[in-house]
């Protein structure tokens, strides 16, 4: 195949094309000279390396950015898109991983929001035309019920049907299976085969390989900003993809040594956690952490994986129940009611991965260096700050994990969100936990750069750390974890063997209401061992 390839002649009518789109952000040049063809009736895959532009050339189509130089052209008319506005006027409508919609209001009063209606609003009119799209294209979804009521797959129904309420014939899907579970997962893609076959032109970004096969007619590649080339799905693999987005041959395999001796770093009992507004997060929670292991968690969004994370790392109040902290010598402490520099002084080493990279980890503002030395700051032994081990520390992270940036004084916030990732994990990683939280460590990373932390993650299970490893991936927990630990709606579901577990059965246990009870998790638990 030649990488060299040129946006191709149109094997049907182009409802979208992009010719010498080029957007730079100071000197960071985002797309150079993009050229891309987007046809009615088709899938297409755009797929690229962290900061390799496929975000900003869909923000370009979708009016949230406008290019620097080169044209764009709808049905064949060159158009000007300076505002989403302008963009849904031209049938384009992108459906964002964060959801922009107003919890409060029903399904119906979202799509309708912000609509200029001739006469007055009639809210019975707009729910029936809702109904129809749905019965249409296969969508399940309740006009009438609340938003803060639905499940993430709902509510990113609600936002497609929100743009096909609007006229869109060009949807935009930005890592649109990211908290879905298969079974949400598989009745998307059949909403999106329907919506193929009635003509529209559908673009997805995903770091996921498997499903660009599974949905995908068409596959266009960037790489730092340039378009490289393109194939037809059926005719390429997700090894040729991975090479053609890197650069360069790439393994993809995810190695998953046997735990060696694993004992209980941590014993977690009748975890119970409540929100500070009485909402029930965590229902008497029993599992157990074993050092020289990866704990898989699962579950679907908000089931209770941020708050058990942050339970063990003392940021979050436990109603009730113990996690106790096994010390090498056998002696077990209870972690709970101390907070997080208590937990670092009784000589427990926890480090944290969170699932807000700049909210908890990082400081956007801060540099490479500084960030690295939030880590280590107290452990100066005079007044002066130690500068040189935070840098040199920053200098090996972007070394090894391929940091995207000009130097180790460049603030986080200039760097893409895959970048940030990298920058986190690995002054996490190069803190010598005894205990290593990840919640979400791969999230928006492309493949190479996700195979590199996986390989880190064995390494420190290999060092005897126990890790826990929250993901949303079911087929990376699978091959990566030794055990998965899932749950649902705050309870534990089930406690499966990484290495004999169903795809399926772990998507089922993820929906299943109610969880089980103390004795059958200890049972279950006793099970995967």
């Amino acid at each position: 195949m030649d990488n060299k390839a040129t946006a191709s002649a149109d094997h049907g009518v182009a409802a979208v094309s992009l010719r010498g789109i080029t957007k730079t952000f100071g000197t960071v040049v985002a797309n150079d000279h993009v050229d891309l063809d987007i046809r009615k009736g088709e899938v297409l895959a755009l797929l690229g390396e962290n900061g390799s532009g496929k975000t900003t050339l869909m923000n370009m189509l979708s009016g949230i950015y406008y290019p620097d130089e080169g044209q764009i052209f709808i049905n064949g008319e060159e158009v000007s898109i300076q505002s989403p506005k302008d963009a849904f006027r031209y049938g384009i409508g992108m459906i964002h991983q964060h959801f922009k919609l107003v919890d409060v209001f029903t399904a119906t009063e979202n799509i309708i929001l912000g609509l200029e209606e001739k006469g007055r609003l009639d809210r019975a009119a707009a729910s029936k035309r809702i109904r129809e799209i749905c019965n249409t294209y296969g969508f399940q979804v309740d006009p009438d019920k609340t938003i803060y009521e639905m499940s993430v797959s709902q509510k990113q129904t609600v936002e497609i049907v929100k743009a096909l309420y609007r006229g869109a014939d060009i949807l935009i899907l930005d890592e649109p299976t990211a908290v879905l579970t298969p079974q949400e997962t598989d009745r998307l893609f059949a909403v999106l085969r329907n919506m193929r076959a009635d003509g529209k032109a559908i673009i997805i970004i995903t770091h996921k390989l498997h499903e660009v096969q599974a949905l995908s007619d068409r596959v266009a590649v960037l790489r730092k900003g340039a378009y490289i080339g393109e194939m037809m799905t059926k005719d390429t693999n997700p090894q040729e993809m991975t090479n053609m987005m890197v650069g360069h041959a790439v393994t993809l395999n995810i190695d998953r040594p046997e735990p060696k001796d694993p004992k209980p770093r941590i014993e977690i009992k009748g975890l119970t956690v409540t929100s500070p507004d009485g909402i029930l997060q965590l229902d008497h929670v029993y599992f157990d952490i074993r050092a020289g292991e990866i704990l898989g968690v699962a579950g679907i969004s908000g089931s209770g994986q941020k708050e058990l994370l942050e339970s063990i790392a003392g940021l979050q109040r436990v109603e009730s129940g113990q996690i106790l902290y096994v010390k090498d010598d056998g002696k077990k402490e209870d972690l709970v009611g101390k907070d997080p520099l208590e937990i670092q002084h009784m000589g427990v080493a926890l480090s944290f991965v969170p699932e807000d990279r700049l909210g908890m980890g990082l400081v956007a503002n801060m540099d490479l260096s500084d960030n690295m030395m939030l880590r280590s700051f107290r452990d100066g032994r005079s007044v002066f700050t130690d500068r040189k081990h935070p840098h040199d520390l920053a200098e090996k992270v972007v070394e090894e994990l391929e940091v995207n940036t000009p130097n180790v004084s460049t603030p986080v916030r200039r760097l893409s969100g895959g970048n940030v990732q990298k920058v986190l994990v690995g002054r996490e990683i190069a803190s010598a936990p005894k205990v290593l939280l990840t919640a979400y460590a791969v999230r928006g990373l492309d493949i190479n750069s996700s195979y590199t932390i996986y390989d880190l993650l064995n390494k420190q299970k290999e060092k005897g750390v126990a890790v826990v490893y929250v993901g949303e991936d079911l087929d990376v927990l699978l091959e990566l974890a030794d055990r998965i630990v899932v749950l649902c709606g705050g309870r534990v579901s089930g406690i499966v063997d990484g290495r004999t577990a169903d795809k399926n059965e772990v998507g089922m246990l993820m929906t299943r209401l109610g969880g089980i009870d103390r004795e059958k998790q200890e049972e279950v638990q006793d099970l995967a061992e």
